[in-house]
């Protein structure tokens, strides 16, 4: 990389683990419940590192442990730990067609507003199988992100506005719809999650950021050049965003270890429980995560042993503090300048990757860009 290159630097989050929290995953309920006290804690300690902002997901059952153990509401939550915090932003997964699009973008300016700008919106059209259809989902998977369009446009369009707006779509209509007050400049950024056509599409043509769940090198770069693709045959410029879990450790040996020791008591219930929500499922990026492979390495540091009890992100880097920043340093290069970072447990993990990790993150991006 050219010396003085103007490439912004890099953003680091961390996550809130609405499904609860511990030593191990995957046990019929969680070591640590996902109480406000302690998702409190996390995104403090979160602010205190220098994190930039927190991704808190979105789901209708517990998607780590048995399903019906206790889970989070994500915009209620959301809403009371940014009350709680000064600086740190809020990432906040949204699924259209739940609430009515004119009352969300409503909540959201609420939100702008209150928080002095800290919001962003991820957008998630595509849902866990079985899941969404507890509360009385019937699209398909095109359907889904037809909806997901007109419910980012007719957002954008209240939040922008200083008129009643008029919205005519197939899935949401607006009449002389009102945001006031509106938020801060054009409202929060859309952040689209998904590896289909159609998320990339979207993305390309609407979104502000294309979040990944993390694969090996080569998927992740077909992914962006297919998306930069859309993109530019829409004369847009698109963000990348990368998510994935971190298990770091003084050794390699001793990453490993902590790996195995994660699923250690992982039950046979859980592990059923994710392989219904995946066996058929039309959604790319979740069946990348539960790619077999031996001993769940896909790569040398990419491990994917979570997927076996988690929805969604599988995915860890494993290896010493060292190795893990060398391995974020090689997806920054492909273009990506957001990573959104866990481990487990959410509060002791965001203190060691913040003090062993992000620094030597930073000196080796540091020392690219004078090459």
């Amino acid at each position: 990389m050219k010396k003085g290159c103007s490439r912004p630097q890099p953003k680091f989050d961390w996550f809130i683990p609405i499904d609860g929290d511990g030593i191990h995953i995957g046990t019929i309920d969680p070591e640590r419940p996902p109480t406000f006290d302690y998702l409190s804690d996390i995104v403090k300690m979160a602010e205190e590192s220098g994190f930039y902002s927190m991704l808190i997901p979105t789901r209708f059952s517990n998607g780590m442990f048995e399903e019906t153990a206790p889970l989070a509401e994500t915009w209620t939550t959301a809403t009371a730990l940014m009350a709680l915090t000064q600086k740190i932003r809020f990432l906040v997964a949204v699924r259209p067609g739940y609430i009515s699009t004119g009352l969300f973008a409503q909540m959201a300016a609420a939100f702008d507003n209150i928080s002095s700008s800290r919001l962003d919106i991820n957008l998630v059209p595509g849902g866990i199988q079985g899941d969404v259809d507890r509360f009385g989902e019937t699209l398909d998977h095109s359907g889904r992100y037809d909806r997901a369009k007109e419910f980012l446009l007719a957002c954008r369009e209240m939040w922008t506005s200083q008129h009643p707006v008029n919205f005519r779509g197939k899935y949401v209509n607006l009449y002389d719809a009102i945001c006031s007050p509106r938020p801060n400049g054009s409202g929060p950024n859309f952040y689209l999650g998904g590896a289909s056509q159609n998320a990339l599409s979207l993305a390309g043509a609407y979104a502000d950021v294309l979040l990944m769940w993390i694969q090996p090198i080569d998927k992740i770069k077909e992914l962006i050049f297919r998306a930069t693709e859309c993109a530019v045959s829409n004369d847009r410029l698109l963000r990348f965003g990368l998510r994935t879990h971190i298990i770091a450790r003084d050794t390699e040996a001793a990453a490993w270890e902590a790996s195995k020791e994660l699923l250690s008591q992982s039950t046979d219930k859980v592990k059923f429980q994710r392989k219904q929500s995946i066996d058929g499922s039309p959604m790319v990026g979740q069946k990348a995560q539960v790619q077999v492979a031996s001993d769940h390495k896909l790569s040398p540091r990419l491990w994917n042993g979570i997927s076996e009890v988690r929805v969604n992100c599988g995915t860890a880097i494993v290896g010493s503090y060292q190795q893990v920043a060398e391995e974020i340093l090689e997806f920054w290069k492909l273009g990506i300048d957001e990573f959104i970072l866990s481990g487990f447990p959410h509060l002791e993990e965001c203190e060691r990757v913040s003090q062993k990790v992000l620094p030597e993150i930073s000196r080796l991006i540091d020392f690219e860009r004078e090459v």
